[in-house]
């Protein structure tokens, strides 16, 4: 179980609002990486529902910028303070706001 500081809580959620962008996509995860599950970031480019945008979040001792979608109906802006839902491969992420 996570625990977050976010105000909401969060599940596993379905993929389908994403549409044919995450078939796209190579889910290889290149082998191991730290779990970023549960991590907090702010997002740097921003995100709408179905369209990738990018977060930094602290992770293997620095900061980090990883391509990220949310399902939010709602766009995420630059600034934004994210956790990360879900990892979807190495480098992609599912984040909501919080």
């Amino acid at each position: 179980m996570v625990v977050s500081a976010c105000r909401h809580g969060y599940g596993r959620r379905s993929r389908v609002a994403l549409g044919g962008a995450l078939e796209q996509m190579d889910l290889d995860s290149g082998g191991p990486a730290e779990e970023a599950v549960g991590k907090m970031g702010r997002v740097s480019v921003p995100i709408s529902q179905g369209v990738p945008g990018e977060v930094i979040i602290q992770i293997r001792g620095g900061s980090e910028a990883y391509t990220a979608y949310t399902e939010s109906e709602e766009p995420l802006a630059v600034n934004t303070r994210i956790v990360v839902v879900e990892q979807l491969s190495s480098r992609t992420l599912l984040v909501t706001s919080c």
